[in-house]
């Protein structure tokens, strides 16, 4: 479908009538910064855009495999320090929209992380945000459009000087930003996870975030009716647990599920949405228990007693 209009429906305000919403109406052109396995890209398969995988600037090899594995593509780990304007190849803007994302490492911001800040020169991975503006100031035809999401700390006390230097940069170079804090179980995921998105348009055009919605999904929509045996996790550490959580009441062992989805912590309780998920969920159950997050099944393998397993998600 061509052309398609991507803008949020009804936000439309007073000030919409002076400025029109900004549309793209050309093919995209994808350049994804920092691209990690391409959760952006996939976004915009979702919402049926019409785009190619431009350039993909990814250094772990084991994301940029997954992105290829993923995305049926062949992009070679990069370092975004060593590439230039020029290797973005933004050169036919008047047929294509070339989108770029820039969803920088949130290392040095989050909580989980060191929160040493993303100040230009310090050295720390969240500084590569400069490293865009570098490419930026190469580029002899600016993207069009720029996307960004990271951890609301990157506008917290600490570094909201270099958020809002950030801001004053893309004014200075013709663009209009919005950015606003979203959380995902508002928008249809039962994730808590909030996030800060940055959204910047070259040149006019105004935009308006969507509107939150009601969620209508638990944790256990996502679960796989059968999940391998190796999977699960079966240390004695684990075992100790579960039998806790037993004994507390806070598992079910009368079959009136099969599985449970709770929160592995102190105050261990049954909840419908998830913390922040990890990329990696394999590092025993005293991670995952101070992650906070987990899945109990309850299976009967042994003798016809419910034995309970665990599954972290």
């Amino acid at each position: 479908m061509f052309p398609i209009d991507y803008e949020c429906e009804g936000q439309l305000s007073v000030f919409d009538y002076f400025e029109a919403p900004y549309k793209i109406r050309k093919p995209i052109r994808l350049i994804e910064l920092f691209a990690g396995v391409g959760s952006q890209a996939m976004a915009l398969k979702a919402i049926g855009a019409n785009f190619e995988h431009w350039k993909v600037v990814e250094f772990d090899k084991y994301a940029i495999a997954s992105y290829n594995a993923i995305h049926g593509t062949n992009f070679p780990a990069t370092d975004v320090t060593q590439v230039h304007g020029s290797d973005l190849e933004i050169v036919d803007v008047d047929s294509f929209t070339y989108l770029l994302t820039y969803s920088f490492p949130c290392t040095d911001l989050s909580v989980a992380g060191r929160m040493q800040g993303m100040e230009e020169g310090s050295g720390t991975r969240s500084s590569l945000l400069w490293e865009v503006r570098r490419l930026l100031d190469e580029c002899e035809n600016l993207p069009q459009v720029l996307v960004m999401e990271n951890v609301p700390q990157v506008h917290g006390s600490q570094n909201m000087p270099s958020f809002q230097r950030w801001l004053n940069y893309l004014e200075s170079k013709g663009y209009t930003t919005y950015w606003q804090d979203m959380n995902a179980k508002d928008y249809g995921v039962a994730q808590s996870r909030n996030r800060t998105i940055v959204v910047s348009f070259l040149g006019g055009g105004t935009f308006r975030f969507p509107k939150p919605y009601k969620l209508e999904k638990v944790m256990n929509d996502y679960l796989e009716e059968k999940v391998d045996e190796k999977y699960y996790l079966t240390s004695e550490k684990a075992k100790i647990l579960i039998d806790k959580l037993i004994i507390g009441g806070k598992i079910l062992t009368d079959r009136q599920t099969d599985r449970q989805t709770i929160e592995l912590s102190l105050d261990t309780k049954p909840i419908t949405e998830s913390r922040a998920i990890m990329a990696r969920e394999d590092r025993g159950i005293s991670h995952i228990s101070g992650q906070g997050n987990g899945v109990c099944e309850i299976s009967r393998i042994h003798n016809g007693q419910a034995t309970p397993k665990y599954s972290g998600i």
